[in-house]
């Protein structure tokens, strides 16, 4: 007799796909949403007549000439057209997250320790490289 059962591949792929598919459309409805503020006319952060003379410009010297701090400064601002712009951006960039969590259920739902470590692990890196703590150069 078997106390966990191996969770059905064909599941574990469902709900990942599932999650997946709902964190792609908030994504696409946020950025949906940031391109109607632009065309209404919501204030963006940055304004549109600026952002040619910035596009050629070092990450440094826009976030200088804009006023904006690097990390997550970004989503303070989130009330700015181009910042929600940026929030869609962020939300698919980490939608698979929520899913690799729906998969952690089936995995340890199925006894599957080493999968579940491994999406730990996957989560894991995606937060840090999202935190802003790994940085390179000055």
């Amino acid at each position: 007799m078997e106390l966990n059962p191996a969770p059905d591949d064909d599941a574990v792929r469902r709900g990942y796909a599932r999650w997946l598919r709902r964190g792609t459309w908030l994504g696409v409805v946020v950025l949906v949403a940031g391109f109607a503020a632009y065309l209404f006319g919501a204030t963006p952060h940055v304004p549109i007549e600026q952002l040619p003379a910035l596009w050629d410009r070092p990450a440094a010297t826009y976030l200088e000439q804009t006023g904006l701090r690097p990390g997550w400064h970004w989503a303070s601002l989130v009330h700015r057209s181009d910042m929600l712009v940026l929030a869609g951006v962020a939300l698919l960039a980490s939608c698979s997250i929520a899913s690799l969590v729906a998969a952690i259920g089936s995995f340890h739902h199925g006894g599957e320790r080493v999968f579940v470590g491994i999406c730990i692990l996957q989560i894991a890196v995606l937060v840090l490289a999202a935190s802003g703590l790994l940085t390179v150069g000055p």
